[in-house]
């Protein structure tokens, strides 16, 4: 065998590795589409512990969350690592927060996680609605 032919075949074996090493990961499917009637049930269940729509407990208020600049509600005292963020909270970044917050913001003290899409829309529908934004 010829050495431009082993040159070749080698950068041939060469990418097709470095191409199913890195190939792109699979884009996040949508957000299904929420139940608000059951995202109050959840958020009752899973968040009102810490939470409360109109009142700062252990964490922030939520009322009007969704548009909301992260760590901006005035009177509570955000983690170092949450009040570095510069996001807005909208429908993904609440999907992506509610699925592994301490994957989304190393060092920040929320550590529930909602493992369902299913239910994480329904929260996030509740959360639309009772900040009176209407749904997508």
């Amino acid at each position: 065998m010829s050495r431009s032919i082993r040159t070749t075949l080698a950068l041939a074996v060469f990418g097709t590795i470095i191409a199913t090493t890195f190939q792109a990961s699979p884009q996040q499917s949508p957000l299904p589409d929420g139940d608000p009637a059951r995202g109050a049930q959840l958020y009752k269940r899973v968040c009102a512990a810490c939470h409360s729509l109109d009142a700062n407990r252990i964490g922030p208020m939520h009322r009007g969350v969704v548009g909301r600049p992260v760590a901006s509600v005035e009177g509570f005292h955000y983690s170092a690592a949450l009040s570095a963020q510069t996001f807005t909270w909208d429908m993904a970044t609440l999907d992506e927060w509610l699925t592994n917050p301490p994957d989304m913001v190393p060092g920040t003290a929320m550590g529930i996680r909602v493992p369902k899409p299913q239910d994480r829309a329904d929260i996030i529908a509740y959360l639309r609605q009772e900040g009176g934004q209407p749904a997508p």
